[in-house]
């Protein structure tokens, strides 16, 4: 009987969150062929394909949709075993900044494992923008961040990459107009220079309906259809849903998230980044 290697698993589970065989390359940091090849590597162990033609990509076969649920159970099961015997003495403070987008979706459930066998652990948890994360870091006031990258630092040990998504109301927009209206954060924010820079280059006229502080603020502006915006799938929920492919928007990149670890962290710590870099980006929620 041949064994599941979680590398592979965590591949596969890229190309199921991700949609596709490029998108899964670009979150896992592979090539697509070496990302073909893990999953050719997969097959070979299950004994029947896991990928079909569908459309113009690939789809899951039924094999497919069955290892997706024992994939993410594999990888949990593996994730609660290497912390159980990391953590058990382990005491001590830990201070943990991320963005919005991972305190709602995934993160609560690798915390939840970490307490677990970190007991003695006290965790203080610090939600906020990226630039304001990057300053608590450089600042010694953060032991680790998760937040948007804008260039690669030192500090990095791991990279979440994670597809663009064109998001509004799932009632639809209040009124549709040649103009694309748009719901985003103040400055700096790399989504709102995404968005920008995207429809500049298509050619395609905005404008800026709607602008926050605070990820609350947006999605109550996209939710009310006054606009769309422009985040990861991970915010696609309560009333907020990808935007239909009749409104033409076109193609965005892949976000990428660095996980950063203040050089003078203790080992809590460094368990923890492990953890997140091995499980984050295939922890399953988008909701």
């Amino acid at each position: 009987m041949q064994l599941f290697d979680p590398d592979l698993l965590r591949t596969f589970l890229a190309f199921v969150d991700g949609g596709s065989l490029a998108q899964a390359a670009s979150m896992v940091g592979r090539t697509p062929s070496a990302v073909t090849a893990q999953m050719q590597r997969l097959e070979e162990i299950v004994g029947e394909p896991l990928l079909m033609p569908q459309g113009r990509g690939r789809g899951l076969t039924p094999a497919g949709e069955d290892l997706v649920g024992h994939a993410r159970r594999i990888l949990s099961v593996h994730s609660e075993a290497w912390l159980a015997l990391k953590g058990a003495r382990a005491d001590g403070r830990l201070a943990i900044g991320t963005t919005q987008d991972f305190a709602d979706s995934g993160l609560p459930n690798l915390l939840r494992a970490f307490a677990v066998s970190h007991p003695r652990v006290r965790i203080e948890l610090r939600v906020g923008r990226s630039v304001e994360l990057a300053q608590a870091l450089q600042s010694g006031l953060l032991d680790l961040t998760i937040a948007m990258r804008q260039f690669p630092t030192p500090d990095e040990v791991g990279v979440l990459r994670e597809p663009m998504v064109w998001l509004c109301s799932q009632k639809g927009l209040v009124s549709r107009q040649d103009e694309v209206p748009l719901a985003l954060l103040d400055p700096h924010c790399g989504f709102r220079d995404a968005a920008i820079a995207t429809l500049d280059a298509a050619g395609r006229h905005y404008r800026i309906a709607a602008t926050s502080a605070s990820l609350a603020g947006l999605r109550t502006a996209v939710n009310a259809g006054i606009a769309l915006t422009l985040r990861t799938a991970r915010f696609a929920y309560s009333g907020i849903v990808r935007a239909p492919r009749d409104l033409g928007l076109p193609p965005v990149p892949i976000a990428e998230f660095a996980i950063r670890l203040r050089g003078e962290a203790q080992s809590p710590a460094r368990d923890l980044a492990a953890l997140i870099s091995g499980n984050l980006a295939s922890s399953g929620g988008f909701g």
